[in-house]
Order: structure tokens, then C-alpha cells, then sequence
């Protein structure tokens, strides 16, 4: 009798060693998708097609910005916030990030009232438990492209760095800048809450190495990934991102985290949201989850 029960754990042991690097792989990557890209900008049916579509978990936007203080968020009022809560783990969706696309438009570096906006969103974040923001840098603010409005920038960020360490989060970023000036651009706003959200486009739209970019900025300053090129053709179709090698890249690096569809829409066809969804998260779970789908 001793010696079975000394074989049984013995084979359950070898089972679980086998078992985690599956576990791992389970846990490592997770594939999103944002509210805003599927039309349904803080809309509450937003989290039921993020699971018909079968994705891990759902971006969502804190809504329109315009000349408002702050942003068009519905998030703030309990009702709207428990509903979204409830839909989430009704739906097994992890609500993993909050958006402040209001500053792809508006000027994040320009606008006097900034502070408004960006502390509504950490409030939100801390009610809902989410632990990472977006802020696009947007036209307005690209350093990449007018150095005059570099110290702007950077000054603002290291304010919202101090909010965002305060509270626990991380605020992603996304500039047009190459991965070596992106990680300049860290060293001076010098704020562990402050991270980049890296975009497959960017390196690729200034004819730089997708894989050689990813390594240079490193795995301690990617926050998330939008993984996704511009709209032409699918991810699965696209002859300028091998996502095999992108995954190796990344697993050398031990990054994890979540990577999210942006664009990558069939041109023919831009607004057939599961269409073009559907086939992207189908592609990102085949390369990053195989045998998980």
C-alpha cells in the first residue's frame, strides 16, 4: 500500500512538472479587445461581443473628451460601473485596461485642464480594479515629429507619473518615436507608472525592424502591445508581420502580458467588426495560446 501511494505521487509530481510550461503558456499572453474599435465606445454590449468573439478581456474607453474638462465618463456613476463589473465576470472577461483616446485629438501637452482628466481616470481605474491606462500622445503632442513641445510633454508626464504611483497603476503611452527614443524619453520623465504601449505600426510605418525595436525597447517598458498593423489585411494575411517570430522575440525576452487588436481590418470590409475581430483574436490565440482555442 505504501509503495502505490509512493508511485502516485511520484506520477503526479512528474505530471505537474510536465504540466507548467503549459500552465505558463496559459498565463503569459492574453489577447484583447477595445470597445472603441468594436463601435461600441462604453457601451455595455461591448463586453458580451468581446466573448463572442473570444477574447481574454476588453478595453474600455473613458469616452469623448471635446472641450469638457474631463472626459464623457459614465464609468464614474456606480449604476453604470457595477453593470459593467457584473457583465464582465458574467461573461468571463477581464476589463484590463481603461482608454483616454479623447487625446488622440485633443493636446495632452497644450491643454491648460489636464489634471482633471487624468485624475478621473485613476479614479476609475481604482474603482474597478484596473491596473493599466492608455494615453495617446496623439498628433498634437508628437515628439517625434516637434521637438518644441519634448519638455511639455515630458514635464506633464512626470506629473501623471506621481498620480499614477500614488495609486497604484501604470499609465501606458504611445508615441511615434523609435524604441531608443522611447526609452530616452522614460529615463527622462523617470516614473516606474509610466510605460509604453507598444503599437506593431509604429517601427513598421517608419520602415524600422519590428523584432529588433521590441528587444531594444525591453520587457520592463512595454506595458501592453497593440498588436496590429494598419488596415489593409488581416493579421494572418499580413506579409509584414510574421507573428511566430514576434511571439519568439517576446518569449526571449519572458514578456507577458496583453496584447491587443487595434486595427488590421480588411480594407475591403472595415466595418464588419466580427468579421475582422473574429479573424484576428482567432490568429492570436492559434500563435499565442496553441491548443488553448
Amino acid at each position: 500500500m505504501k509503495q502505490q501511494i509512493g508511485k502516485f505521487f511520484l506520477l503526479s509530481g512528474i505530471i505537474a512538472l510536465f504540466a507548467l510550461p503549459a500552465m505558463a503558456q496559459k498565463s503569459r499572453y492574453k489577447i484583447g479587445l477595445i470597445d472603441l474599435m468594436l463601435l461600441k465606445r462604453q457601451k455595455l454590449s461591448a463586453v458580451a461581443l468581446a466573448k463572442e468573439l473570444k477574447a481574454d478581456g476588453l478595453e474600455v474607453d473613458m469616452g469623448g473628451l471635446g472641450n469638457r474638462p474631463t472626459f464623457d465618463n459614465k464609468l464614474l456613476a456606480d449604476s453604470s460601473r457595477q453593470q459593467y463589473l457584473k457583465a464582465a465576470k458574467d461573461n468571463g472577461i477581464e476589463l484590463f485596461s481603461l482608454a483616454m483616446t479623447g487625446y488622440y485629438a485633443q493636446s495632452f501637452c497644450g491643454r491648460e485642464a489636464y489634471l482633471e482628466s487624468i485624475s478621473d481616470c485613476i479614479k476609475t481605474m481604482q474603482l474597478m480594479g484596473i491596473k493599466t491606462a492608455f494615453l495617446p500622445m496623439g498628433v498634437q503632442c508628437d515628439i517625434a515629429s516637434s521637438t518644441s513641445i519634448r519638455d511639455s510633454v515630458i514635464s506633464r508626464l512626470k506629473v501623471v507619473g506621481k498620480m499614477a504611483e500614488k495609486a497604484g497603476v501604470v499609465i501606458a503611452i504611445e508615441t511615434a518615436l523609435s524604441a531608443s527614443g522611447e526609452k530616452q524619453l522614460l529615463k527622462e520623465i523617470g516614473s516606474p507608472a509610466i510605460k509604453i504601449y507598444f503599437n506593431f505600426s509604429n517601427p513598421l510605418k517608419g520602415g524600422r525592424d519590428l523584432y529588433k525595436e521590441m528587444k531594444t525597447l525591453g520587457a520592463k517598458n512595454i506595458a501592453m502591445i497593440h498588436a496590429s498593423n494598419k488596415d489593409s489585411v488581416w493579421l494572418e494575411k499580413d506579409p509584414q508581420i510574421d507573428l511566430y517570430k514576434v511571439k519568439k522575440v517576446l518569449d526571449k525576452m519572458k514578456w507577458k502580458g496583453w496584447l491587443v487588436v487595434e486595427r488590421s481590418r480588411d480594407a475591403s470590409q472595415p466595418t464588419n467588426v466580427k468579421y475582422n475581430y473574429g479573424a484576428n483574436v482567432a490568429y492570436l490565440k492559434k500563435v499565442f495560446q496553441p491548443g488553448q482555442q
